[in-house]
């Protein structure tokens, strides 16, 4: 899964300090390693000369047998000494001896005066000085053990190491407070383009010193002003068409009323077309009262001064006024069913739903409102034959119908459950379609609940 913005910030700079420091680290062991070593082989080497200067100074005396020179001599720093004396091997241990000589140290102490050579054993590291005493014809060879040398190093990579992890650590923490600080502008225009998509159209991005972000929140906010201006003048369009055409259908619906008082005295042929009129009219009458609705509702917020509303008593209120039966509506539990709302909106998008399944399948078979998971949903479940999976979101666009619908040229315009929708946008709530347990379509209302 591909990680956030804010991960892979963090990463980065942890990635980068972790490799600078292992760079870092790896450099500084080998140059202190590089250090520490020439310094101990040099140390070595002039104590070696040392001894190897005692040891020729008493082969010198007369009489004096290799051996007992050896014996007497103590070298320092806890060393010990093999020599090669002709064709007998000397040591001034019986834990080291000709074995312990690498025959290639011994190739150049035969060509040079001295020579030294770093071997592994099974103690530990070991450096090896060997010298040519020419006035006597012995090969020296001082063989001085690293074991301290090896724990200095392994406690300097010890604390190198702890250093990188410090280190990136450092890098991490100093990530986290970067990516916050790289990322806030983006929670911002985030935040504030929830609240615009919610209805609040008045947002806008604070001003900003930024002359990186300048241009961002600038353009941000006019393409927030150009879209409230859109929006507003659609609206303002929308409800003036529907005002206009107000008075012309009034005229007309009166024309007819008239007309239908006088229906027996027409023909056949007139009464028909006079009950097609008065269909139509009604239609007409319906579909601007559906504008002028959603002209009101585009672009709001639920008001400050909406008042609560208990959602069971409301849909039970509606289902008297619209003369259906009260046994329709089941309320589990009598929990509380309050919600914060506009009374009136809530009450249209109530009625719509009862009345989209009256006008599409046969009529509501069942009402619930219940509180669940700190909303109040509302579910109504018709007798028809359901909707297809394909048309569950399109239905409540502006103006669809279903195919159904369009086919026996059912009443209606496409636009009740856009209300439905749009109302509980409004209310921070949402609006769906799904199958009913017992067969046919579920419209379900869901809005916010008032904390208890």
């Amino acid at each position: 899964m591909r990680k956030g913005l804010r991960a892979r910030i963090v990463l980065g700079y942890a990635a980068g300090t972790l490799i600078v420091s292992i760079v870092l680290v790896t450099v500084t062991f080998l140059l202190a390693r590089s250090y520490l070593l020439d310094q101990r082989e040099a140390s070595l080497t002039r104590q070696a000369f040392a001894d190897a200067n005692v040891l020729d100074s008493r082969l010198a005396t007369a009489g004096t047998e290799v051996g007992d020179v050896l014996d007497e001599l103590v070298p320092s720093g806890g060393a010990d000494v093999v020599l090669h004396n002709g064709d007998s091997w000397y040591s001034s241990s019986l834990d080291v001896g000709a074995r312990d000589v690498p025959a290639d140290l011994r190739e150049l102490v035969g060509t040079e005066p001295a020579a030294s050579v770093v071997v592994e054993t099974a103690d530990g590291p070991r450096l090896i000085v060997g010298v040519t005493l020419r006035s006597a014809d012995v090969e020296f060879y001082e063989l001085a053990p690293l074991t301290e040398l090896r724990q200095v190093l392994s406690t300097l990579a010890a604390v190198l190491a702890a250093g990188a992890l410090s280190a990136t650590a450092a890098g991490a923490a100093f990530g986290v407070w970067a990516s916050r600080r790289a990322v806030h502008p983006l929670e911002q225009v985030a935040a504030a383009a929830t609240r615009i998509a919610g209805g609040e159209l008045t947002t806008r991005l604070p001003a900003t010193d930024d002359p990186d972000l300048v241009g961002i929140v600038a353009g941000f906010n006019s393409m927030v002003d150009a879209l409230a201006a859109r929006i507003e003048r659609d609206a303002r369009f929308v409800g003036d068409v529907s005002h206009e055409l107000r008075s012309p259908l009034t005229t007309l619906v009166t024309s007819v009323e008239v007309l239908g008082t006088r229906r027996d005295e027409l023909s056949p042929r007139s009464r028909e077309a006079l009950g097609m009129v008065e269909g139509e009219l009604a239609r007409f009458r319906r579909t601007l009262d559906d504008l002028l609705q959603l002209a009101r509702l585009d672009g709001a917020a639920v008001q400050e001064s909406a008042q609560p509303v208990c959602l069971a008593a409301l849909v039970r209120q509606v289902l008297a006024d619209s003369d259906r039966p009260a046994e329709l509506l089941t309320v589990p539990g009598g929990g509380d069913t309050t919600v914060r709302a506009d009374k009136t909106s809530l009450e249209r998008a109530v009625r719509n739903l009862l009345d989209n399944a009256d006008r599409h399948a046969g009529g509501p078979r069942a009402v619930r409102v219940e509180r669940r998971d700190g909303a109040v949903v509302v579910t109504v479940d018709d007798a028809g034959p359901g909707v297809a999976t394909a048309d569950r979101e399109r239905i409540f666009e502006r103006f669809a119908r279903g195919p159904r619908a369009a086919r026996r040229s059912l009443p209606g315009a496409g636009l009740g459950l856009a209300i439905v929708a749009e109302t509980a946008t409004r209310h921070g709530g949402a609006a769906w379609c799904s199958d009913a347990p017992d067969g046919g379509a579920r419209f379900t209302l869901s809005v916010p609940a008032v904390p208890r």
